[in-house]
């Protein structure tokens, strides 16, 4: 069980009007039932991770917490993708493509999107921050918290972490709520990793310090 000061430290880092919820290619060509991944989907499934993201949302959209979709796609033509990785190379022959305007780049369910959430699409590189609107946007929103939810814990993830904490931001991990595979290698990478740089936490912590629905209010 977590200390009282360490659930008041929380406690403070999640305070709704500094705090951003971030899910990173919860999408159904990524984790849904038609992925183009889908051992990846199958983790984030079996282990509870989606439907913890999917908790979390909706929690957030309760307590006034800014809910942001961060979404990877591509054009039909390539145009503006990276072919300068392995990565790259193999998504590309993949035969679930993540095309702009396909079902394939549309949140998946059971994650809920509302009409105040942010959706931010990229259409290159491996991180959701790194040469998009993300960073602009949080600072917009004058978040200091960015709760980092989603897949994959092997790509992805540790990318919008690290790039969070370089431009300020303090990251929020729930351990629970972000998959990768092996499955195995998720808590290794979270222990040995993420640990070093993020507030690693739970689902149902989060969830416990947002239980007072409460509202953002605009300047």
């Amino acid at each position: 069980m977590a200390s009282r000061e360490s659930q008041e430290r929380l406690a403070a880092l999640l305070a709704p009007d500094t705090t951003v919820l971030l899910t990173v290619e919860c999408q159904q060509g990524v984790v849904g039932t038609d992925s183009a991944l889908p051992e990846l989907a199958a983790a984030a499934r079996s282990s509870g991770a989606l439907d913890n993201i999917a908790r979390l949302v909706a929690a957030a959209h309760e307590g006034g917490v800014q809910v942001m979709h961060a979404v990877a796609e591509s054009r039909p033509d390539g145009r503006g993708a990276n072919r300068n990785a392995r990565l790259f190379r193999a998504a590309a022959r993949l035969p679930v493509q993540q095309h702009t305007g396909t079902t394939a780049v549309r949140v998946a369910a059971p994650i809920q999107v509302a009409d105040e959430d942010l959706l931010v699409r990229r259409l290159h590189g491996l991180s959701p921050l790194a040469g998009t609107d993300v960073d602009a946007l949080l600072r917009n929103l004058g978040c200091r918290t960015l709760v980092v939810t989603g897949v994959s814990a092997n790509v992805a993830i540790p990318n919008a972490v690290f790039d969070a904490v370089n431009l300020g931001y303090t990251a929020v991990v729930p351990a629970d709520a972000i998959a990768g595979v092996p499955a195995e290698y998720t808590p290794a990478m979270i222990r040995n990793t993420l640990a070093l740089v993020a507030t690693v936490t739970t689902t149902d912590d989060i969830l416990g310090r947002w239980k007072e629905p409460r509202r953002r209010t605009d300047a």
